[in-house]
Formats: C-alpha cells, sequence, structure tokens
C-alpha cells in the first residue's frame, strides 16, 4: 500500500522488495570500466603527452610554451594554405598548457572507455580522426589567422558522438551526463576568450555525423 512504500529519486519502491535486491560492490576495476580494451585511446594519450614533452624540452620552458614544436607545428591557416598541410593534424596534439593537456586527457579518457568498447578500435580511430579534420575544417573556416593547438576539437567530436549513438539507442543524453557536460562546454566555448569556436563547433559536428553513420560491435 502508499503508506509503506518508501519514496525514492524516481518514485516509490516496495520495501519487500529493496530488501530482497541483491547489493552490488563497484571495485575500482569496475568504476573505471571498460579500461582494458581501451587501446586506441591510450595510444591516442601517449601521442599527446609525448609532444607535450617534447615541446617543453625543446623549447627550454618549464611551461611548455613556444618552441620550434609549437612553430612547426600549430595550425594556422595561411602556412597550411602555403603547403604546411600537416598543421591540420599536428595542432591537435600540442597543447598551450599543462592544465590544456590535462583536462583534455581527462575528457578523451572516459569517453575513451565509453566508445572504443562500443565501436571497436577501428571505428573508434576512424572517429577520432574525423572529429580532429572536423576540429581543424571549423578553425579555417571561422578563425584561420589565429594559431591553434588543443585536442579539444576532437574530444568534442568524440562528445557528439556519444549524444548521437545514445540517442540511437532509445537512451536521454540529459540523464545520461553527456548532454549537460556538452552544454557547459558550448557556454564555455562562446564565453572564455582565447577558446577556438571553430574547432570545437567543427569537432562536434563532424563527430556527430560520424556517430550517425558508424554501428556499433554491441550496444
Amino acid at each position: 500500500c502508499p503508506s509503506c512504500m518508501r519514496q525514492a529519486a524516481v518514485g516509490f519502491q516496495c520495501p519487500d522488495c529493496v530488501a530482497e535486491r541483491p547489493q552490488k560492490v563497484v571495485n575500482s576495476s569496475q568504476l573505471f570500466r571498460g579500461h582494458s580494451e581501451v587501446v586506441v585511446g591510450k595510444v591516442i594519450i601517449a601521442i599527446n603527452v609525448a609532444a607535450w614533452v617534447l615541446m617543453t624540452v625543446l623549447s627550454q620552458n618549464p611551461y611548455g610554451a613556444g618552441g620550434p614544436v609549437l612553430e612547426h607545428g600549430a595550425l594556422y591557416g595561411p602556412l597550411v594554405a602555403s603547403g604546411e598541410w600537416w598543421r591540420l593534424v599536428s595542432g591537435a596534439f600540442l597543447h598551450a598548457g599543462i592544465f590544456h593537456l590535462g583536462m583534455n586527457m581527462l575528457l578523451l579518457w572516459f569517453l575513451s572507455q565509453e566508445l572504443e568498447p562500443a565501436l571497436g578500435r577501428l571505428r573508434f580511430a576512424v572517429l577520432y580522426v574525423v572529429s580532429l579534420l572536423g576540429g581543424a575544417l571549423g578553425v579555417m573556416v571561422l578563425d584561420p589567422l589565429a594559431p591553434t593547438v588543443g585536442a579539444s576539437g576532437a574530444v568534442f567530436g568524440l562528445m557528439g558522438a556519444l549524444i548521437v549513438l545514445q540517442l540511437r539507442a532509445k537512451q536521454n543524453p540529459w540523464q545520461s551526463g553527456i548532454g549537460g557536460l556538452v552544454a557547459l562546454n558550448l557556454v564555455l566555448t562562446f564565453l572564455i576568450p582565447g577558446i577556438s569556436i571553430g574547432g570545437h563547433i567543427g569537432g562536434l559536428v563532424a563527430g556527430a555525423a560520424a556517430g550517425a553513420l558508424l554501428q556499433p560491435l554491441r550496444w
């Protein structure tokens, strides 16, 4: 009867059913689920960290700013137009500071745990490359004269793909938290100076499009 029901966040629960339900113990391996299946994500993170270390060593700057790696690798429209096409890719593996690197790699790690086991290594790699190039295209269209670095365009693409895949699976991105995460990052993109609007929007759109086309190995 209603008088003996227990109120919960999503309605009411039967006390007998709650008592009979087995308790689930979550350990660290379950908390960081899928980490043993994440290979491509770890390789991408390793490349970003290695690029940061190389940039720091060659620039002789403890903060990693400047130096020949940044000079020859940052995404910059006029130099891409003159034939330095590798900047479309290399810029996404360089970062302007340790905090910039850390935040991008943290998001990349958590998104990799969700996406790589579901898509498989090859499809996840394709998704990352498409998102990266989409972010680079966004920079070239909206702000080609601003030297740009960072993996955030590709990370935005992963978030866009996760939203689309959840919608395809008839899940609610707002309930899972990814919808709010994307909304918050979009607000910060437009409010904080120095953040690449083109890179974030371009990556988000490209990743969402890839998420609509790629078929997961399992849902």
